[in-house]
């Protein structure tokens, strides 16, 4: 059996508010959406806690997944109609990866988890480690429909997604600079944010790409619809994913999970109420694939509600901050200023707060933002454009726009703490000196060293 030999009949169709139409034409594709493994993605919130900044940022990894898939069958089908291959090794595209590629596609954030990062960091879990293991283990509905249409297609879909592939211009689909992922989330997430950031001109740049030998370049009469993609994707990123707000609950959401994980590994401390059985795996530091795949959203959500009303007044405050929408406040600093944030930690200590638990530093620097880097050692990091000699040139040699950016990190420092610690109160307030001398080492949303 090919994956030829198992179209449809009769397309499929996905109503997509970004794409318009989402169209399977093949049962190996249908079959691996209604798997269990890749529904559980619609319970899971492509954004995390953005939607507690972004009200309308609701939207799930299902739909981005599908998006994704969608971005790359039109780029199969162009570079099919356009740069078919006419013999081995010139270059040209190949269909017979087309398999490859669309399952790649589809898949590749199967082993996201609920609040992936945050989990991921409390929890050591690697969601690009689980998404490989869940299309090769043999125990998985997904491995057994890949394998329906050839024992080592599901080796070659996770090797896509760990970048050792041998065809470099599949695994440039899936993550390269340009790349389906990336051009689908900029636009979905900018859509249900309700900004225009992330928007360009996915036509154009789909139209202008092109296999070449080791992976995919861009025509160079679309050098703007490939500036436009690169100065959108910054935006978004400063805009929308380094909001301050978001981290701040992204900061809340890693403590209250992270003081969870303390009193249930020190239960002579600490004698709770209930047990939440599904973490408990977690907990423990051993948890299987099944484990894993009976957590989304809403279960967290329940467990967070019921540790509201915990006796830990540490893990019932900080669940109700987190399901309440009740943020830290934060500061900016520099490596100057930086220097006060240990006076900083020894105020909010004095004022009742455990610092472990309600003050944290979070640099935007290190957040998952890959900065174009045309000189940096990873193959992905260049775009290539092609002259009308056929020549090759890089981005940033030719377009004065990119190479002002390129290179260069955005983002910020921050220092989180309780809003309590900005209040000013009419009544008698024990800890008012002690808010009060905070307040004097912060203007205007900085870190300052007072004259």
């Amino acid at each position: 059996m090919t994956f030829q030999d198992e179209a449809l009949p009769r397309e499929k169709t996905f109503r997509d508010p970004i794409l318009g139409t989402i169209i399977v034409d093949n049962q190996i594709i249908l079959d691996l959406i209604n798997t269990p493994e890749f529904q559980r993605l619609r319970r899971i919130k492509q954004l995390g806690t953005s939607s507690l900044t972004f009200h309308g940022a609701e939207h799930s990894r299902f739909g981005h997944c599908l998006g994704v898939y969608e971005i790359a069958r039109r780029m199969c089908n162009h570079f099919q109609r356009n740069y078919p291959t006419h013999h081995p090794g010139d270059g040209l595209w190949d269909d017979s990866e087309r398999p490859v590629a669309l399952c790649a596609a589809l898949l590749h954030d199967l082993g996201h988890g609920p609040y992936s990062h945050t989990f991921e960091h409390i929890f050591h879990t690697d969601h690009e480690e689980i998404t490989r293991r869940l299309i090769t283990s043999p125990t998985t509905n997904i491995q057994r429909i890949l394998a329906r249409v050839a024992p080592d297609l599901p080796a070659q879909v996770s090797s896509v997604i760990d970048h050792t592939y041998h065809n470099q211009q599949v695994v440039q689909m899936i993550s390269s600079q340009v790349d389906a992922d990336r051009m689908d989330y900029l636009q979905r997430d900018a859509y249900y944010t309700g900004t225009n950031y992330g928007k360009f001109d996915l036509d154009r740049v789909l139209s202008v790409m092109r296999p070449i030998q080791g992976g995919i370049a861009f025509e160079i009469s679309g050098m703007h619809a490939v500036e436009d993609y690169i100065i959108s994707r910054l935006q978004m990123y400063l805009q929308i994913y380094f909001h301050p707000v978001s981290r701040s609950m992204e900061v809340i959401l890693d403590h209250l999970l992270k003081r969870a994980k303390y009193l249930y590994q020190h239960p002579t401390d600490y004698q709770p109420t209930f047990t939440p059985y599904m973490l408990m795996p977690f907990f423990n530091n051993r948890f299987t694939l099944d484990d894993y795949l009976s957590l989304d959203d809403g279960v967290l959500s329940t467990y967070f509600i019921h540790w509201t009303k915990s006796e830990d007044d540490i893990l019932a405050d900080l669940a109700r901050r987190f399901l309440n929408r009740r943020p830290f406040k934060s500061a900016l600093y520099d490596n100057q200023t930086g220097a006060m944030l240990e006076k900083l930690t020894d105020l909010i200590a004095t004022a009742g707060f455990n610092a472990e638990y309600y003050t944290a530093t979070n640099s935007s620097y290190k957040l998952p933002y890959d900065t174009y880097h045309p000189q940096s050692s990873k193959p992905q990091s260049q775009i290539e454009l092609i002259q009308p000699n056929g020549e090759l040139v890089e981005l940033t040699e030719v377009s004065t726009l990119v190479a002002a950016i390129a290179g260069r990190q955005a983002g910020d420092e921050r220092f989180f703490f309780p809003k309590e610690m900005l209040a000013e109160h009419d009544n008698i307030e024990i800890f008012e000196p002690i808010y009060q001398e905070f307040q004097h080492y912060i203007s205007n949303n900085h870190i300052i060293i007072p004259d």
